[in-house]
């Protein structure tokens, strides 16, 4: 028997947006299946791949683990709001530095990475390779490009940007 439908509304990728959900709906499977946004994969379901990867209200979350309603009101970025006119840079940096072979990963390495330099403070904290792989320790990469990921994210450091 299915919950009554509950209209759940928030921004997603700089557009207001609304949705009818399931009370155990996650937020994963509102993105995917009633916004056709299909960067965020469905891999674990457990929270422990990051391949769900979103950035709500600022920090990178699973959206595997939370559910559609709790989202109401938020701010949410997926992989598919970076693209504007052309590649986001952390886009662009993945890609000069073949940090993305087969891909599935790279839409929650990259939503994580430029979560973790929009909330870094510049100032206080340096940005060395340890920062960099904790920040992004919720990620798994099975090919292994866990070097040229970390250099990605540090080459847009250098530049000032998330």
């Amino acid at each position: 028997m299915q919950d009554n439908l509950i209209k759940v509304t928030f921004t997603i990728n700089g557009a207001l947006r609304s949705v009818e959900v399931e009370s155990r709906e996650t937020l994963l499977d509102a993105i995917r299946d009633k916004l056709g946004l299909v960067g965020a994969k469905k891999a674990c379901d457990e929270a422990v791949c990051g391949a769900c990867t979103v950035i709500f209200n600022g920090k990178a979350v699973c959206s595997c683990m939370m559910l559609a309603v709790e989202a109401s009101g938020s701010q949410l970025v997926t992989i598919e709001g970076l693209k504007k006119e052309e590649l986001d840079e952390m886009q662009k940096a993945f890609i000069q530095n073949d940090a993305e072979q087969c891909g599935f990963c790279t839409s929650g390495q990259i939503l994580s990475a430029k979560a973790f330099l929009s909330n870094l403070d510049r100032k206080s904290a340096p940005l060395d390779e340890d920062s960099i792989k904790e920040a992004l320790s919720g990620n798994l990469c099975r090919c292994g490009c866990y070097n040229n990921i970390v250099r990605a994210v540090q080459q847009v450091s250098r530049m000032g940007l998330s």
